[in-house]
């Protein structure tokens, strides 16, 4: 199946298996679940998806950008498979288990920052931000948290209360948790304060101190700052250099802590292990999960070591690091590191960016492309005067993508986003432009 050939445009989707599966979902599923296309998957392997009627895929959406070694590595394949043969479950929040201890040990070397650091091990991305949301209010003993608008964090409570991407995230669940103030993200293609990088000296920094900390709420009153180095759902935004180490002095100045959140953008991404190192940063604590153990599910919270103060018993899992998935992250993290993914990443990802750029000036409908390693985001407008979005227009390509064989997912109301696994080939980065290409194309009416 890793000869896989990507298939030719296909007119009926799903098949009739496939159709029957939608039946079937739609009898016993809950409604919440977003379907992005009616792809249903029988099986996958490396870079590409199978559905059930015999379709095959080139996945440059890697389950959200989860399956960082590529769909069913061996390597990881087999550590799952050893693991499950001596342990499936002990529960690391009540007994020693070495797993547990091994990776915490792990992470607390790979994540930046200078001296020890402690770990926690969740199930999800939301998980890592609601022990992250608890422990910074834990620590500070401060009541009040800043986010940003276009952030996603996770759809728990406390994590929505954090969220501020989508409208329908917020709809018929509130009241929320209080003391979440939300500002502005450093979105340049479109600044909120209409100016322009470098000669804005970052000026949406100096507000949240000059609009918020001094006119709304006290900074001795913030407990923490949380921040996606690169905004996933909000739109794959890259900020511009200097606003995140601006940032972190914001943070410094007032005692807050800096919460990264790289649930998206972390463990190889974006050509680094974690996003922050792009800019030299060191948060106070970090959110990861996602591509952490190649799609089985787990989760970390990692914080410098006289931040994690809480005691026994204040917070725990009882499925957070079972030690199937912290053999599958092990073994994520081998792959990874040992097999060149990150410079992978980087080198392919650069040369997918600059295609789409090259595409970008000859489409009407690309206003923007950005993104570092293989997090990279298109935004499309109507008018690339107006920046108008153009979210119909961008919903339209992933649909043509899907038809002719490649997997994109949007992001933010007008963006598409490649975010495919981390051993995505040069040849296989320029199949998925020119299907990208296509169906772009298509709908320009071009």
């Amino acid at each position: 199946m890793s000869t896989m050939e990507v298939p030719r445009l296909v007119t009926s989707l799903p098949g009739p298996k496939g159709r029957a599966v939608v039946e079937r979902s739609d009898r016993f599923v809950s409604p919440s679940l977003p379907r992005a296309y009616p792809l249903v998957v029988e099986r996958a392997q490396g870079v590409f998806v199978e559905d059930v009627d015999g379709n095959r895929f080139l996945d440059c959406a890697a389950g959200i950008a989860v399956c960082s070694t590529g769909h069913c590595h061996p390597r990881v394949v087999e550590a799952i498979q050893r693991q499950a043969e001596r342990l499936l479950h002990i529960c690391g929040a009540d007994f020693y288990d070495t797993m547990y201890i091994d990776l915490a040990e792990r992470l607390s070397r790979l994540v930046p920052g200078a001296g020890p650091k402690k770990v926690f091990l969740g199930n999800s991305g939301a998980e890592a931000v609601e022990a992250a949301l608890k422990l910074a209010r834990y620590h500070t003993g401060r009541p009040y948290v800043v986010s940003f608008f276009g952030a996603f964090h996770g759809r728990t409570m406390g994590a929505v209360s954090l969220t501020a991407s989508k409208p329908l995230y917020h709809q018929g669940f509130g009241p929320l948790l209080p003391g979440v103030i939300h500002v502005p993200y450093a979105y340049c293609y479109r600044c909120p304060y209409n100016l322009t990088y470098p000669e804005c000296d970052l000026a949406c920094v100096d507000a949240i101190e000059d609009l918020w900390l001094h006119k709304s709420v006290p900074p001795e009153e913030i407990a923490a700052i949380f921040v996606e180095p690169v905004q996933g759902e909000g739109g794959y935004i890259v900020p511009p250099d200097g606003w995140l180490a601006k940032l972190r002095a914001l943070c410094d100045k007032y005692g807050i802590l800096l919460v990264a959140d790289e649930v998206q953008s972390g463990v190889g991404r974006t050509g680094r292990m974690f996003a922050v190192e792009h800019w030299g940063v060191e948060p106070d604590i970090l959110c990861t999960a996602k591509a952490l153990a190649s799609g089985m599910p787990l989760s970390a919270m990692v914080a410098r070591e006289e931040v994690m103060t809480w005691p026994p018993g204040a917070h725990g899992s009882t499925y957070g690091g079972n030690p199937v998935a912290c053999a599958a992250a092990q073994a994520t993290l081998d792959v990874i590191l040992e097999e060149g993914l990150m410079e992978n990443a980087a080198r392919v990802g650069g040369l997918l960016l600059e295609r789409l750029r090259e595409l970008a000036a000859e489409s009407h409908l690309i206003g923007d492309v950005r993104g570092l390693g293989l997090m990279i985001g298109v935004e499309l407008v109507k008018d690339k005067a107006t920046k108008e979005p153009a979210k119909k227009e961008a919903e339209a390509v992933v649909q043509g993508c899907f038809r002719r064989g490649l997997l994109l997912l949007t992001c933010g109301p007008n963006s598409i986003r490649f975010s495919p696994p981390l051993i995505l080939t040069e040849a296989q980065a320029e199949t998925a432009f020119q299907i990208f290409a296509d169906a772009l194309a298509e709908v320009e009416g071009t």
